[in-house]
């Protein structure tokens, strides 16, 4: 009489453990296992390896590869017989069998596909007239069948199909519909401009940027502000039992207007403090960037709809420039307007960098002065210039880098955050 010992394994246990197995007696291999004997190759071998020491697919995945690890011949496999192997795993030996067979007929790849029995093809699941049932209930307003909602939940919906005599439980429908591809999404608020020029205005813009020269610079422009000085809150650390308060009313010690304009391609800003917004604020803003970009040959402005960007003031001042008597004089560049549509600020891609200088400078701030305040923006500018100077392809993870959107000009992105003014 042979004592036979035997270790119990739990089908979840690392590959190495499976291998490390000792059988103090084995059983005789059956005529069945030399018919579906399973031989698997170094490549099929360390694929198996792999997925089971990874463990992240199916369950009955896994346990298909472990049986066709342990009963592989060219390792030791002709020692576990069915049994063995069926009380390692703790699986039926006929689903060891199962295994070998297919193995054996379609190979690696088809071994490892769990389908489905003839018995639960015939399940509620796979029964065409349940799902039929379903989505003639779900392509319906919930308010037709009784229900005050404008969408449906699941216990509503299987309220209805048993009022319709459909029988029929909950994870049931959940998973018709998951496998139909329907899933539960969130809408989302599309930017939209009611300028009946918006595609033309916006295709021009595109149309510009994709053949700028390296002499010509193409800017985006718009005001900041008014923002008062005085305590401002925003989201910071807090230690324990701290809470943060800001006073409603408060004296202010200053009014912060500043005019900027975004030079897209070296992604520079020019700024400067205004007094208000008004044509003259712009005309100074133009003459500005004459004088910094005097050896270019084309300076493109771009900005929102507002009325002192497109005065007839502001629009002399431009004819006047572009004029050749006045270029020959002052070597200037020629300046040209690439307006964005009406009420689309959400283009302007100065925004997003000013919602990071506002998250930066203004946010938690409590400056004892207005002068102090522009200390810190001028800083702010000038700290991020001279990083995108040295990096002129990446904002890295400087502050300046952190705004809202990156500073490109992108139809689908929305550079305006309502939160920063």
């Amino acid at each position: 009489m042979v004592d036979v010992t035997f270790f119990s394994v739990s089908p979840f246990s690392p590959l190495h453990v499976f291998e490390s197995i000792v059988w103090c007696a084995c059983m005789p291999a059956t005529e069945m296992q030399k018919k579906y004997s399973v031989t698997l190759d170094p490549n099929e071998r360390l694929r198996l390896k792999r997925l089971v020491r990874w463990g992240t697919a199916s369950a009955a995945k896994l346990v298909y590869a472990r049986i066709l690890l342990l009963t592989d011949d060219g390792h030791d496999g002709s020692d576990w017989n069915d049994r063995r192997v069926a009380e390692a795993l703790g699986v039926a030996r006929t689903t060891v069998r199962r295994v070998r067979r297919r193995f054996a007929a379609i190979g690696l790849d088809g071994c490892l596909i769990r389908t489905p029995s003839k018995r639960s093809l015939n399940r509620k699941l796979f029964d065409p007239k349940y799902k039929d049932a379903i989505f003639a209930i779900l392509h319906t307003p919930p308010k037709d069948h009784g229900f005050n909602r404008t969408t449906w939940r699941r216990k509503d919906l299987h309220t209805a199909l048993i009022r319709r005599g459909v029988q029929i439980g909950k994870n049931y429908i959940d998973l018709i519909i998951r496998n139909a591809g329907f899933r539960v999404r969130h809408t989302k608020t599309v930017l939209t401009s009611r300028d009946p020029e918006y595609r033309k205005k916006v295709d021009a813009i595109f149309a510009i940027l994709r053949r700028l020269q390296h002499n010509e610079r193409f800017f985006s422009i718009d005001e900041f502000g008014p923002v008062a000085i005085k305590q401002h809150g925003g989201r910071r650390l807090a230690g324990p039992g701290d809470h943060l308060t800001v006073p409603q009313l408060q004296k202010s010690k200053g009014t912060l207007l500043l005019t900027a304009a975004l030079e897209l391609s070296t992604n520079q800003v020019t700024h400067f403090y205004s007094s208000g917004k008004n044509s003259f604020e712009m005309i100074r803003l133009l003459e500005v960037l004459l004088r910094k970009y005097h050896r270019c040959k084309t300076l493109y402005l771009s900005w929102d709809a507002a009325s002192w960007h497109s005065s007839k003031v502001f629009r002399t001042k431009v004819l006047a420039v572009n004029s050749s008597q006045y270029r020959w004089r002052r070597r200037t560049p020629t300046v040209k307007l690439a307006p964005l549509p009406s009420r689309a600020q959400f283009l302007n891609v100065i925004e997003s960098v000013f919602s990071g200088l506002s998250a930066s400078i203004i946010q938690n701030s409590d400056y004892a002065s207005l002068d102090e305040a522009k200390i810190a923006v001028d800083r702010y500018f000038a700290d991020r210039n001279d990083h995108f100077r040295k990096h002129p392809k990446r904002a890295g993870d400087k502050i300046w880098g952190r705004e809202r959107v990156p500073p490109v000009f992108r139809e689908e992105q929305n550079c305006r955050n309502p939160r920063y003014r």
